[in-house]
């Protein structure tokens, strides 16, 4: 291990332990360390390394240096759960795709693809940290080149591009940044911080003489910000792109010094940034070291006194916050979460024998102007190695008074903890005599006390009309013989269908004699009471015994009444505690919430921001900004329902000036750039009239590639033909391969542009054939990594990109060659110059494909089956969340279609298909649901009822059981069917009207039928993911969640 490695690995190990989040930080530690962006990926390699952050990096950057320019993601097999490999068998992924690489490496080195060889240049890191803290003119103007045509889509009208007077922008997501766009917005929303932002300069001195890295790192970083800060403001485009910003942090994060830990040690490290580039014109005002002046502290920084008893002997001490962390689990709301991060252990005595007193308390001080909560929704799971997300719900209000944890305060504030913890007390006491009326009992299995009075009364009440006596002469149906007698023999006479006639004699009862002879049905007497009766009871004491009943009752009931009502009362008086007006001098209100969506490993933001001019909430999600409501907001933020839960939430506080309320009026943001410096007034105008230039360019290549299609119809249509018109295949034959293929390539349009877009210096030099060259090479390299990574439960990395299901599936290397190259030659991907160039070449390389070199009849058939994967694993996910949700209807219908079609996949490998197990064990499931839903329906004796529950066999169950026998039934499903069917053959030895028998007679024999002929199952609605995150997100969700046993819902 290299010594900087060891370096980097003891500071890696000291930051991790000061921080105390071992487990929320080390994905992030990794991806900035190493560059790396792909969170499975990153995941996936750390579990490798047992957790071993720097063993971790190692396999990383070493990975990494081998295949220059990979974004390499976690892989997983879905069918890690499969049966034993028979001998024919297909070589594993890792083997074949070996050979694959090589023979294509040497068809390619040998003209078959005629690529000239790819030279990786490697990047020195200090120089570009060496020359961005000095801009030139020429800097200027790159910085300014920032294409914003490929966020536009099909076409450049002003409406879908041109922001609307002085609407806010949103803010270009350049992958994986949605987390920068929700900080920056936020910030910039606060008017105080925006002014300082943009007001900001340092004197040419201090520049020219400034020598620490670090601070010209921080200037650098600040003029960034300016510009974009401006653009936001002075932009026509409905958004700005972040991209030289992202580029300072990008160079700072990658080295094991300057490690961002997640979004908020990114925001912390933002304002630390900040807080240095501001402190360098405080120093210059003459105030030399001195933090108080600094405006950045000034803003988001406070302090808090910290006071305690330890082992006996007390401390206090002051610190200084900026982002307060908060805990979200055991708490219901930001009191809670608060309260319980200001006062941490009990100060009673821990014996009797001593008065050692242990805890402490926390009071603010200094509040900030605005004031941020971390809320901690990431842990670490130690025994799956991995991080975890935290989906409790957590309330917070849009105005919270801050006087209660406020040092000033501390002696009121005491005494009313005090209280409440008395109050608090006789709760518990009262919900501790409620338990003895709500779980009454000695047993395991305890029961209300009302409930049991209600069912003994309503016992004592069951008597026959006119006897004096309930059951004298009732003889029990179907009760098992004991004694030594032999039982009465009689006979069961059933006028069901033949087929039925076994199933009754051998079904109605389970009971057995003790002398093993054969045990006969009782015949039933000619009266049969409702229920069980009491016996030799006479009207008088039953009278008494009622007359007690009722009485214990109404008294218990009371009780209960009482007891409720106490607690309430308690409650109450617990909930106003603080309401007191001396406690509500000090009012923050939400400006802004900060939203994660997804699990720990993976996951988008966005942000929620109050608009004081409209006064009204808006929602910030990368370039779209729209109007929202705070119910949205609520569903969204507070957690509990999906994946998606505030985990920042940014409070100001009003009655200062810097966020003093002012009368909105039109232009005021023209007027806000008019008072900008002429720097930045001109950097707008420049921006503007490059983003004119752009939308012209792209207006006349639209108006090219339109030219060209209409040129080649042919090709626009059927690509596939047009380069191959010799081939022995039929022409529908390739038009279906190639409208196959044009879909996988939209698939993976994204990953397929960021492969282009890495090709700028391949391209200025040497034009559309290197810039191919390089782009193929780093693609298939990336995809082959991809393929043969260690899997995790949560990711399948088949739904990332088809080629990563050629690669483990070990298809023939001429359908990896020509798939890749369709992807180069996808016309929607031409929306500039080089795209256009890179596309052209591909096209040429697939015409130069001759007719021998690939059966595109097999072609097409690889291309089909991966569509029918990412079909059943569409209805896999499907049917999984509504199972969670209790829809087992319309899951069991996604499950049995996902079976049906896997099976077909899996014929032809074991890899080629989902995994069969977890859909056989859900199937199994939701018709075990389904049944006992249909039998509760059947005795409800209600006709609509009934009729349901028939229907529900009719149309989906029968069909069902007749399909898991029809194919290579397990054991487990055998057990399944058997115990549905005894389910309803139970039903033939019990007493019902003739309109229930006469149905159970039509549906029995159905069931009891192995038959699969004439089963027919309507499809379900398709769902069409739009793209591999969406799907590969949403199984990640959806794994997790069934082994969580949490509901979840992903869009």
């Amino acid at each position: 291990m290299t010594a900087e490695l060891q370096q980097a690995q003891e500071g890696g190990a000291a930051a991790v332990e000061s921080q105390g989040r071992n487990g929320n930080v080390l994905i992030n530690q990794l991806r900035e360390i190493t560059g790396i962006q792909d969170p499975l990926f990153l995941h996936t390699a750390l579990k490798a390394a047992d957790g071993n952050l720097i063993q971790a990096v190692s396999f990383l950057t070493e990975h990494h240096a081998k295949e220059s320019g990979q974004e390499a993601v976690a892989a997983e097999p879905s069918d890690s759960e499969g049966s034993a490999v028979g001998k024919n068998q297909a070589t594993s992924p890792a083997e074949a795709t070996e050979d694959d690489e090589a023979n294509l490496q040497e068809a390619v080195s040998s003209g078959a693809l005629d690529f000239p060889s790819v030279q990786v240049v490697e990047k020195d890191p200090d120089a570009t940290v060496n020359v961005v803290y000095e801009p030139s003119v020429a800097e200027s103007n790159n910085r300014s080149k920032r294409k914003r045509c490929d966020v536009w889509g099909e076409t450049a009208a002003q409406s879908e591009w041109r922001r609307a007077g002085d609407w806010p922008v949103g803010m270009k997501n350049i992958g994986n940044t949605c987390w920068f766009s929700a900080v920056i917005q936020s910030l910039f929303q606060l008017p105080e911080f925006r002014r300082l932002v943009l007001s900001y300069s340092l004197p040419e001195s201090v520049l020219e003489n400034c020598q620490s890295q670090s601070k010209k790192r921080n200037i650098a970083f600040m003029q960034e910000l300016q510009y974009l800060f401006a653009l936001m403001l002075g932009t026509p485009c409905k958004f700005v792109d972040p991209s030289a910003a992202l580029d300072r942090l990008r160079c700072a994060f990658s080295s094991p010094e300057e490690q961002q830990q997640d979004v908020s040690e990114f925001t912390h490290k933002l304002l630390d940034w900040l807080e240095d580039a501001f402190q360098l014109a405080v120093n210059v005002n003459g105030n030399s070291q001195d933090k108080s002046e600094n405006p950045m502290v000034q803003l988001f920084y406070g302090t808090f006194l910290t006071e305690g008893i330890h082992e006996g002997k007390t401390f206090s001490k002051i610190e200084t916050f900026g982002q307060y962390p908060l805990q979200v689990n055991g708490y219901k709301n930001l009191h809670g979460c608060l309260e319980g991060a200001m006062v941490e252990g009990e100060t009673e005595p821990s014996s009797s024998n001593q008065s050692v007193k242990y805890g402490q308390e926390r009071w603010f001080t200094k509040l900030p102007p605005v004031l941020t909560f971390e809320l901690s929704r990431f842990e670490f799971n130690q025994s799956l190695g991995q991080p975890e997300k935290i989906h409790n719900k957590l309330e917070f209000p849009q105005i919270i008074y801050m006087d209660r944890f406020l040092y000033g305060n501390k002696k009121l504030v005491q005494a009313k903890r005090e209280e409440i913890k008395k109050l608090k007390d006789q709760i518990t006491v009262l919900q501790q005599k409620l338990e003895r009326y709500t779980r009454y009992g000695s047993g395991a299995s305890r029961f209300p006390l009302p409930d049991m009075l209600q069912y003994v009364l309503e016992f004592a009440g069951t008597r026959l009309p006119g006897a004096a006596t309930c059951t004298q002469d009732l003889t029990p149906v179907a009760e098992c013989q004991t004694s030594e007698t032999p039982p009465t023999q009689s006979r069961v006479t059933v006028t069901q269908a033949e087929s039925v006639k076994g199933v009754a004699s051998t079904l109605a009862t389970s009971c057995q004699e003790p002398n093993n002879e054969p045990l006969q049905f009782p015949r039933l007497p000619a009266k049969v009471p409702e229920g069980h009766v009491p016996r030799e009871i006479t009207k008088d004491e039953i009278s008494l015994l009622v007359a007690c009943l009722q009485r214990w009752r109404e008294e218990v009931e009371q009780d209960i009444k009482d007891l409720n009502a106490s607690i309430a009362l308690l409650s109450q008086s617990i909930d106003q505690m603080y309401s007191d007006p001396l406690l509500h001098q000090v009012p923050y209100h939400l400006h802004a919430v900060l939203v994660h969506e997804g699990q720990a490993n993976a996951g988008h933001y966005w942000a929620y921001i109050y608009n004081q001019p409209r006064k009204s909430w808006l929602k910030y999600n990368d370039i779209s900004v729209t109007e929202s409501s705070w119910e949205e907001l609520e569903r969204d933020s507070f957690g509990g329902l999906r994946n998606a839960s505030a985990y920042c939430l940014m409070y100001i506080n009003k009655k200062l000036p810097h966020f003093a309320a002012a009368d909105y009026v039109n232009g005021q943001t023209q007027r806000e750039v008019e008072s900008l410096p002429l720097e930045l007034q001109h950097y707008i105008q420049e921006d503007n009239w490059r983003l004119e230039q752009e939308v012209a360019e792209w207006e006349e290549q639209s108006s090219k590639m339109a030219q060209m299609d209409q040129s080649s119809p042919a090709e626009s249509q059927d690509l596939s033909s047009d380069l191959g018109q010799e081939r022995s295949c039929s022409s529908s034959s390739e038009r279906m391969a190639h409208s196959l293929s044009s879909e996988h390539a939209m698939i993976a349009k994204e990953q397929t542009a960021q492969a282009i877009a890495k090709t700028a210096d391949a391209y200025e030099k040497a034009g559309g054939l290197a810039a191919l060259d390089k782009a193929f090479h780093e693609e298939y390299s990336r995809l082959y990594s991809l393929s043969t990574e260690t899997p995790t439960p949560q990711n399948d990395p088949r739904l990332q990109h088809v080629l990563v299901y050629f690669l483990q599936n070990n298809a023939p290397k001429q359908v990896v060659e020509r798939t890749l190259l369709e992807q180069f030659a996808d016309k929607n991907l031409s929306y500039d110059e080089r795209s256009i160039s890179i596309m052209k070449v591909a096209r040429a390389k697939l015409k130069e494909i001759g007719p021998d070199e690939v059966d595109m009849e097999e072609y097409k058939k690889w291309h089909e089956d991966y569509s029918l994967f990412r079909k059943v694993s569409v209805y896999l996910l499907t049917g999984l969340e509504l199972y969670q949700n209790k829809q087992y209807y319309e899951a069991l219908t996604y499950l049995v279609y996902a079976y049906q079609s896997n099976l077909t996949l899996r014929r032809k490998g074991a890899n080629r298909g989902a995994n069969a197990s977890l859909i056989a064990l859900y199937r199994r499931k939701c018709l075990l649901k389904l049944n006992d839903a249909a039998a509760a329906l059947f005795e409800s004796s209600n006709e609509l009822s009934v009729d349901e529950g028939v229907n529900i066999l009719n149309e989906l169950i029968i069909p069902c059981m007749h399909l898991l026998i029809s194919n290579d039934t397990s054991k487990d499903d055998l057990d399944a069917v058997e115990v549905m069917r005894n389910r309803w053959c139970a039903y033939l030895g019990k007493d019902m009207n003739e309109d229930l028998q006469l149905k159970l007679s039509e549906f029995l024999p159905r069931l009891l039928d192995c038959s699969s002929e004439g089963i027919v199952l309507k499809e379900p609605p398709k769902i069409r993911p739009n793209s591999p995150y969406d799907l590969c997100s949403r199984f990640a969700a959806v794994m997790e969640s069934i082994h969580g046993a949490s509901t979840v819902t992903v869009k």
